[in-house]
């Protein structure tokens, strides 16, 4: 019995790309929203508390949340978004996550 002959063919191979691709996960933003319960000055307390915002920057967003109904108040990795999440609940703030898509 005669032993197989193999063919070897050339091989085309393409060069990668070396252009690098950066994937950045979008981060995750927790809003405040509006509720008729908390005093504004009370809101202020709590973002200075939790998230060291000056007062200039808490009054801000404060505002935002009384005349647009809601504002982003911190972003991060969905852990991060989730601790704020409970953090602001613990202090009697209405506050949800979302992922921007």
């Amino acid at each position: 019995m005669k032993p197989a002959r193999l063919s070897v063919a050339p091989l085309e191979v393409e060069e990668p790309d070396l252009e690098e691709v950066v994937v950045t996960e979008r981060p995750w933003i927790v809003i405040v929203w509006n509720d008729p319960v908390n005093l504004m000055s009370y809101v202020v307390y709590v973002l200075q508390k939790l998230f060291g915002y000056s007062r200039q920057k808490a009054t801000r967003l404060m505002l935002q949340v009384h005349h647009e109904g809601k504002a982003a108040v911190s972003e991060g990795t969905r852990e991060k978004a989730e601790a704020d999440v409970a953090r602001l609940h613990a202090h009697g703030l209405w506050a949800t996550m979302e992922h921007p898509s």
